[in-house]
């Protein structure tokens, strides 16, 4: 894809600002990586996230200081990237996100939905 064809970022809910109070590292690793999924490329640091299949929701784990943190993307759109959320990991109880996480991510697809219906429609 060129520049012309790149995909427009949206950040739903608090995304953006939960991104930004991560590390700098993090915050600069996960940009790198919305960009690779504006130009509709993958880049070697995602995987789809469990649990949403058919979604195009990607997931970004990064490490750093002994810690996990993750970014929650959904790629599905045509034209938009839409950031669903942005999290350090503090389970415990292995790799698995935990369930409070998966439901705002569930509640911030179906926001993206609503938005790119919106947009498609003209209405934004």
């Amino acid at each position: 894809m060129n520049a012309k064809t790149e995909k427009s970022l949206v950040w739903i809910g608090s995304s953006k600002k939960d991104l930004l109070e991560l590390p700098q590292d993090i915050v600069k690793s996960v940009g790198y990586t919305l960009h690779f999924a504006q130009k509709g490329l993958t880049p070697p640091n995602v995987k789809p996230l469990s649990g949403f299949h058919g979604a195009g929701v990607l997931e970004v784990v990064e490490n750093y200081d002994g810690n996990t943190y993750r970014a929650i993307c959904t790629v599905k759109f045509a034209s938009v990237v839409f950031v669903l959320h942005c999290f350090q990991k503090k389970s415990k109880k292995g790799i698995a996100t935990p369930r409070a996480d998966l439901d705002l991510i569930r509640t911030r697809l179906n926001t993206a939905q609503q938005i790119y219906e919106d947009m498609k429609n003209g209405k934004i």
